[in-house]
């Protein structure tokens, strides 16, 4: 018997209101997330992954609002929570003990004002009721786990002390200081080098397997999507429009769109001189989609009928995708 998704978001729908219009960011977007597995929400800039996020976080700025859909959260004790419908004062009950967030970029993240031992300390005084020994003996634990160097003598530092590297280590260790079920990391390495990414990436696989928790990863990298996923939701224009196991996805991508993602990675075996493909144009504004298949005015597979909208449609054992074509596509693979 398969067991219960720990997240399970189905129809989820997002709109801004801006200048006097509404504008929706999400299209009934839908995923789910085994526990203890990664799942890699993937696609350009612009195509929904941090708005998501934001979204089962209740992070969404003012104007910004769920509109539709559930987002199923199966708590540590066992309750099932759609977070799609929680008040303010509920989210605060779940952000950094249940769930927590890992962000793009950690020096806009950390707070410059308070050194990082009082940034970790105020999210345990959030959650947890801790005498002054105790809650400086678990800082100086999660900094050890995260691999800071002289972590005792961290506590006092200060955000711009610290190299781009030890920041993002903070970083996991201010959202792991709870032991959270699941974490949301929304592109945790892109302002990394890469052979600080590769640490950073490692650490993280590191203590998914010690503390057994969830992973949804938000990434425009398929390469790092290869090393750290377990499952894949590809995302276009606000909707998601393939989603399959990270090797069923590598192997036979049943999106055009997917298809030209997979494409554009570099790779050691490519011929010298060969040019990587690009997809050509560019993700449409969500305010001028273009009708049914948003892909389409990009896609060398769109027919006439991909001027109507074709939701996920299964293409292979636990695999799905949103396009009419999908068998030629993976024929053509």
């Amino acid at each position: 018997m398969t067991k219960a998704p720990i997240l399970s978001v189905d129809g989820l729908r997002v709109t801004f209101r801006a200048r006097g219009r509404t504008v929706t960011a999400l299209r009934d977007v839908g995923f789910s997330l085994q526990a203890g597995k990664t799942l890699a929400l993937v696609g350009e800039s612009g195509s929904g992954k941090s708005v998501t996020s934001l979204a089962l976080l209740g992070l969404l700025p003012p104007n910004g609002a769920v509109a539709g859909g559930n987002a199923f959260y199966r708590s540590r004790n066992g309750e099932t929570v759609d977070l799609a419908g929680l008040s303010a004062r509920a989210f605060r009950k779940i952000r950094g003990r249940e769930i927590a967030m890992i962000f793009q970029e950690p020096m806009s993240s950390l707070n410059p004002l308070f050194s990082i031992g009082e940034q970790i300390g105020e999210m345990l005084d959030l959650h947890e009721d801790l005498d002054a020994a105790t809650r400086r003996r678990r800082i100086v634990e999660m900094l050890e786990l995260v691999e800071i160097p002289a972590a005792a003598s961290r506590l006092s530092s200060y955000p711009h002390e610290l190299s781009g590297g030890m920041r993002q280590r903070v970083m996991i260790a201010l959202a792991l200081v709870c032991a959270p079920q699941l974490l949301i990391a929304d592109e945790p390495t892109t302002a990394l080098d890469v052979t600080v990414q590769a640490q950073i990436l490692e650490l993280m696989r590191r203590l998914q397997r010690e503390m057994g928790m969830s992973i949804l990863f938000i990434t425009h990298d398929m390469g790092v999507v290869a090393e750290m996923a377990d499952d894949v939701a590809v995302m276009y224009a606000g909707a998601v429009v393939e989603e399959a196991g990270v090797g069923e996805l590598f192997a036979a991508p049943a999106h055009p769109y997917t298809r030209g993602l997979l494409a554009s990675i570099p790779r050691p075996d490519r011929p010298e001189g060969e040019r990587l493909k690009a997809i050509p144009g560019a993700v449409p504004p969500l305010f001028a989609l273009p009708r049914g298949c948003a892909f389409a005015p990009r896609c060398s597979f769109a027919l006439p009928a991909c001027q109507r909208r074709v939701l996920l449609m299964e293409v292979a054992a636990r695999h799905r995708a949103a396009c009419i074509r999908a068998q030629e596509v993976l024929a053509d693979a």
